[in-house]
């Protein structure tokens, strides 16, 4: 038997190199590919969400509502007397926990008693008998100022807070079987304006002593008290 020839030999060699070379190459890359975790993409970190739902915010909360304005003081208990502004007459009055008490009174024939309430801007309506009215707006707390409807006229006019012994006074009693019912009103300054009323015929009243409210009516003495309402 022949044996093969160098040429087979070293045909069949290259064969067996080709082959193992092919073999390593293969098992290397299924190494390599097995060894190699698969990378995944990077997923960025998420903020986890607020309890509410809303995304958190830096700005602060908003304002709450503004309180209510405080509502006006109500007007002080106080006296005032004054003229109107045709010097023609005069007027005080008297409040006290948001009533009013008031008398217009001319010193001769005319006069009014009027009364009502005070209302917290110190706006007042006043009414007295047949038809009388006074309209007034107290000012700062320091004087009135309004008109009084009496009789078909009006009267404008101003009272300036009363310190006693200015201010308001009346005195009612029977003497020697008249009624008797009179109003005075003292300015600031001292000068007085009142009407005494006999039996319902009114006339110039005599002067008090604010000092003390006497007063002598037909030889008997009275006295005069300070009106509140």
């Amino acid at each position: 038997m022949k044996r093969p020839g160098p040429l087979l030999t070293l045909l069949a060699g290259l064969l067996l190199a080709v082959f193992m070379l092919t073999l390593n190459a293969t098992t290397g890359t299924k190494n390599a590919s097995s060894s190699s975790p698969e990378a995944s993409p990077s997923t960025p970190p998420q903020a986890s969400p607020s309890p509410t739902g809303t995304p958190p915010s830096s700005s602060p909360p908003s304002a709450s509502k503004s309180a209510p304005p405080p509502s006006k003081s109500a007007p002080p208990n106080a006296d005032y007397a004054g003229r109107t502004d045709d010097d023609s007459s005069a007027v005080a009055v008297s409040l006290r926990d948001g009533k009013a008490i008031a008398y217009f009174c001319d010193g001769r024939s005319k006069e009014s008693w009027l009364k009502g309430d005070v209302k917290d801007d110190g706006t007042m309506k006043l009414t007295g008998k047949h038809g009388a009215e006074l309209n007034g707006t107290l000012k700062d707390g320091r004087s009135i100022r309004g008109t009084v409807d009496l009789g078909g006229q009006r009267y404008a006019f101003t009272a300036d807070k009363a310190v006693k012994p200015s201010g308001l006074y009346r005195a009612t009693a029977t003497v020697r079987g008249a009624k008797l019912d009179g109003g005075w009103i003292v300015l600031p300054g001292g000068k007085q304006v009142g009407i005494l009323d006999r039996d319902g015929k009114p006339a110039a009243a005599p002067t008090i002593d604010p000092e003390t409210g006497t007063v002598t009516v037909d030889g008997q003495t009275l006295t005069a008290s300070p009106v509140t309402p």
